[in-house]
């Protein structure tokens, strides 16, 4: 069955850095984009990243925009999220979700989403 599975979340400084991991299983993940999402509490989920199947193409908020990057290891299944330069507002349980869609395009609406992992905690906070 279709499996994501987030990790490296926790408690950091603001300023500091963190790396989330998406390793998926039970789909063929090179014909899949992969978005990154986030949901602080009493807020909707919004989207941070995207990928596309092919890695030709990434979206970024303008919130998180030359503070994050995006990646894929089609060798591996796993999509990466490097987090730098965190801020108190990055604060949110982060998901990975993954949809099939063709070269070159992803989506930031969580929407158009398919597939999702259960979610990792971030909290930037001294």
């Amino acid at each position: 069955q279709v499996q994501l599975v987030e990790s490296g979340g926790g408690l950091v400084q603001p300023g500091g850095s963190l790396r989330l991991s998406c390793a998926t299983s039970g789909f063929t993940f090179n014909y899949y984009a992969i978005g990154w999402f986030r949901q602080a509490p009493g807020k909707e989920r919004e989207g941070v990243s995207c990928v596309s199947s092919n890695d030709g193409n990434t979206y970024y908020a303008d919130s998180v925009k030359g503070r994050f990057t995006i990646s894929r290891d089609d060798a591996k299944n796993t999509v990466y999220l490097q987090m730098n330069s965190l801020k108190p507002e990055d604060t949110a349980v982060y998901y990975c979700a993954a949809v099939i869609l063709p070269d070159y395009v992803c989506y930031s609406s969580p929407q158009a989403y398919d597939y999702w992992g259960q979610g990792t905690q971030v909290t930037v906070s001294s």
